[in-house]
């Protein structure tokens, strides 16, 4: 199984202008530049730019649009604040928007965006302690749900179910696994162990919650309610993301041990790629059927295609 690493250029050429500061938000446009007559030209399809990430931490696709969604986290919240923002790149890794979300900052805040799911038109992210919801056709903001004075310290992992529901763990302490119904309702299903610095987040075909834990091997299936159904494991420890295939296949990263475990129904755990440096929280493209994997401040993706 071969790996294609992609790492981030330096410099995107033929971004296009940022939009004027008019107080509405408004979305990045696909690569293209503007001539010193203000006329508009998109790039030319021979012309392919990679790159457009900076600390790219989890990636969801879009079968709709045939794009990958590549969250990043921007500079540190302590050189400046509210600096995500969220790439759209083709399948074959090229970029198509550099910046979609985060083209302006007009209505947008969006200050370190782990984990990304989408569900039903409608892209959720975990930031900081904030879930935040984005319309998935135009990357307008839609709400946000706090989950400070829940205790939430780092949301890290999310899963969303068919009804909504939202399921996101916070790694540091409190250990958590919280559930944010679609009407804002916010509870803590699970807490302290089997969880040990739960990270991605993933629900089941059954709807289901699938779990890993970046302090051990664990692979952990909740019912909706919390209640613990299975523990499987991964090759390694050290996990981030997982995904689960239509026939129930899991895939699992490593970001400390660089690998991919494939976890069959009722098989155990196989690597299938080693040696990818800081493989965050993955995302399956479901057209071309390859595993895609964010690689943090590798500021890469890497593409792993699946037999």
């Amino acid at each position: 199984m071969t790996i294609r690493y992609l790492i981030a250029a330096i410099t995107l050429a033929g971004c296009t202008a940022a939009a004027a500061q008019t107080g509405s938000f408004r979305a990045g446009e696909p690569l293209g530049t503007v001539n010193e007559s203000g006329v508009a030209t998109p790039m030319s399809d021979n012309v392919k730019v990679f790159g457009s990430f900076r600390f790219a931490e989890s990636c969801t696709f879009d079968p709709e649009r045939n794009l990958i969604l590549a969250m990043n986290a921007g500079v540190a919240q302590n050189m400046e604040p509210n600096d995500g923002y969220v790439s759209l790149i083709n399948p074959d890794g090229s970029v198509h928007t550099a910046k979609w979300i985060g083209n302006d900052r007009n209505g947008l805040e969006l200050n370190h965006p782990l984990g990304s799911a989408i569900k039903n038109g409608v892209l959720y992210v975990v930031d900081m302690d904030h879930i935040r919801l984005f319309d998935l056709a135009s990357g307008q903001p839609l709400r946000a749900h706090s989950l400070a004075d829940a205790g939430a310290s780092l949301l890290n992992g999310i899963g969303v179910a068919d009804d909504g529901t939202v399921y996101a763990s916070n790694t540091r302490e409190p250990q958590r696994l919280y559930k944010v119904t679609a009407d804002g309702d916010i509870s803590v299903i699970a807490e302290g162990a089997p969880l040990m610095a739960p990270n991605g987040v993933a629900v089941d075909n059954d709807g289901n919650v699938v779990v890993v834990n970046v302090g051990n091997n664990h692979v952990m299936t909740f019912d909706p309610n919390g209640n613990l159904l299975r523990t499987e494991y991964a090759a390694e420890s050290g996990n981030d993301g997982v995904v689960i295939t239509e026939d129930g296949t899991k895939y699992v990263s490593s970001v400390r041990f660089g690998s991919i475990s494939r976890i069959r129904p009722g098989q155990d755990a196989e690597v299938i790629a080693v040696g990818i440096p800081s493989a965050a929280s993955i995302c399956y493209d479901s057209v071309q059927n390859q595993i895609v994997i964010p690689m943090n401040n590798n500021n890469a993706l890497g593409f792993l295609p699946l037999d």
